[in-house]
C-alpha cells in the first residue's frame, strides 16, 4: 500500500493506492484521503484494507512478507539484540501466567545482566533456563518430536522439578474442572499431535500453531509446565515457518484462559484475532 500525491492545478490531493494480484491480473484500487495527510493514517489504512476485503490467508501472508522484509534489512547485531528482548518479554509473560513472582525488570536482570533478584530460587532458575531454551529453539530448526519436547521440559525444570522433569506424566491430573486424558493414553495422543503438526501442510502456519497449542494443552502431557512448553511449541511453528511470534501477555491471561473453554474452533478464532491485532502494523 502506498501514499500517492496528485496535483490538480495548484492544489495537492492525497490517495492511498493498493495493487494486488487476482486471477492472474494486477488490480489497483485507490482511496481519497484529502488535501493533507491526516493524523490517523494507520486507522485509515486499516479501514481501507477492510474495504478491500482481503481474506484471512492474504492478511496472514502480508504479515509474514512484511516481517521478513523487516528482518532481512535488520543488521546482525541488531537482530541478536531484538531476539534477546523478545526472550525477556516472552519468558516473563509465560512464567508469570504460571505463577512466577519474577517481574519484567527482574527477568531482564536475570537474562541480560546475570543478576539474581531476592526471589525464590525456583523462579529465578526457571526464568534463566526458559530463556536459554527459547533462544536455542529459535537458532536451530529442529523437527518437533517427543524427544525434543521432553528435552525442553528437562532443561527448564530439571533443577526445580527433578521428579517430573523430562518425562510424560504417569498419573491423573486436573486443571480446575478439566480432567486431562488418562495418563496411559498420553504417549499415543502425543504421537497423534506430532503427526498432525508434521503432516498437515494445508492450513496456514498461524492456524496450525493455534490448533497445536490447543491440542497440546488438552492432552496436558506433563505433570507441570504444560503452558510453558505449549507456548514454546506454538512459537516454534510460527518462527520456523517465517512468521513473527506471538507473546500471550500476562495481563491478558483471562481472555486466554476463557478461549480454552470454547473448544478448539473457539480457541483458534481467539488466537487468530489476537495475532492479527498484535501484528496489525505489519498487515498495513
Amino acid at each position: 500500500m502506498k501514499l500517492v500525491k496528485k496535483k490538480k492545478g495548484n492544489k495537492e490531493y492525497y490517495y492511498l493506492r493498493h495493487s494486488f494480484r487476482k486471477d492472474g491480473k494486477v488490480l489497483t484500487k485507490e482511496k481519497y484521503i484529502g488535501g493533507s495527510i491526516p493524523e490517523n493514517m494507520e486507522e485509515i489504512k486499516s479501514d481501507f484494507f477492510d474495504e478491500l476485503g482481503l481474506n484471512l490467508n492474504e492478511k496472514l501472508k502480508r504479515i509474514k512478507d512484511n516481517f521478513q522484509k523487516e528482518w532481512k534489512r535488520t543488521p546482525g547485531s541488531a537482530r541478536e539484540k531484538e531476539l534477546e528482548e523478545i526472550a525477556i518479554a516472552f519468558t516473563y509473560n509465560t512464567n508469570a501466567i504460571e505463577g512466577s513472582t519474577i517481574t519484567l525488570e527482574e527477568a531482564r536482570e536475570i537474562i541480560q545482566d546475570k543478576i539474581a533478584p531476592n526471589k525464590p530460587l525456583r523462579d529465578v532458575k526457571e526464568t534463566e533456563e526458559h530463556s536459554k531454551v527459547f533462544l536455542e529453539m529459535l537458532a536451530k530448526k529442529e523437527k518437533i518430536t517427543n524427544k525434543l519436547l521432553l528435552e525442553w521440559h528437562s532443561k527448564i525444570f530439571g533443577a526445580t522439578k527433578s521428579d517430573i522433569s523430562g518425562k510424560y506424566r504417569d498419573y491423573l491430573v486436573r486443571v480446575g474442572s478439566y480432567i486431562a486424558p488418562d495418563w496411559q493414553d498420553v504417549k499415543k495422543l502425543m504421537d497423534g499431535l506430532i503427526n498432525f503438526i508434521d503432516k498437515d501442510k494445508k492450513i496456514n502456519p498461524v492456524e496450525l500453531a493455534a490448533r497445536a497449542h490447543f491440542k497440546f494443552e488438552s492432552i496436558h502431557p506433563f505433570g507441570d509446565g504444560n503452558g510453558r512448553i505449549g507456548r514454546l511449541l506454538m512459537n516454534h511453528i510460527l518462527w520456523h515457518s517465517g512468521y513473527p511470534m506471538l507473546i500471550i501477555e500476562y495481563k491478558k491471561r483471562s481472555s486466554y484462559y476463557r478461549a480454552f473453554t470454547k473448544g478448539e474452533s473457539g480457541f483458534v478464532n481467539y488466537f487468530i484475532r489476537r495475532y492479527l491485532a498484535v501484528h496489525k502494523k505489519r498487515l498495513i
